[in-house]
């Protein structure tokens, strides 16, 4: 545990040296957790190819931060995520909110109300509860929306887009 959770504090990761891969065709992202106030920077996919140690990486960071329970998060988040910071110009890391969410985790958030869903896509590592700190919370949401890719929820009381790998749907 005190491994994984030092790396997660680390700077850029280096950027691996793979067969026919240049920067420019490196994918990154930059979170800060709001609830652990952990950070994580990486590439996590280089071309066609997602780099495993990253997704690993990511897989921890965006742990149910109540139980510790972590799942592999779908990388088409990540690439959601990936084109949503290139479409808003942002220099910010996503703040995020909620990322996997365990079995039991969710069923405690369902029965202190709020909307959660009894089979969110939190579960299966395919959605995100997310802002950027210098991007309007409704930009966000429409960027989100012009994805087409997924899911997007608009939670502007608790300050948040929620993404997801699901049919493309809007609340």
């Amino acid at each position: 545990l005190a491994a994984g959770a030092a790396c997660l504090a680390s700077p850029l990761l280096a950027l691996p040296k793979l067969a026919g891969a240049s920067p420019a065709s490196m994918r990154t992202l930059a979170f800060r957790h709001t609830h652990t106030g952990e950070a994580l920077s990486l590439a996590y996919a280089a071309g066609g190819a997602y780099l495993t140690e990253a997704l690993a990486r990511v897989d921890w960071f965006l742990r149910d931060f109540r139980s510790g329970e972590s799942s592999a998060i779908d990388p088409r988040l990540l690439d959601q995520l990936h084109t949503l910071a290139a479409i808003t110009g942002t220099r910010a890391p996503y703040e995020v909110i909620s990322g996997y969410r365990s079995p039991a985790t969710n069923e405690l958030l369902q029965r202190r109300g709020g909307g959660v869903a009894s089979r969110s896509l939190h579960l299966e590592g395919r959605a995100i509860d997310i802002r950027l700190a210098d991007v309007p919370l409704d930009d966000l949401r429409d960027a989100a929306l012009s994805l087409r890719s997924g899911g997007v929820g608009f939670y502007a009381q608790s300050r948040f887009v929620h993404l997801d790998t699901g049919r493309v749907r809007r609340w």
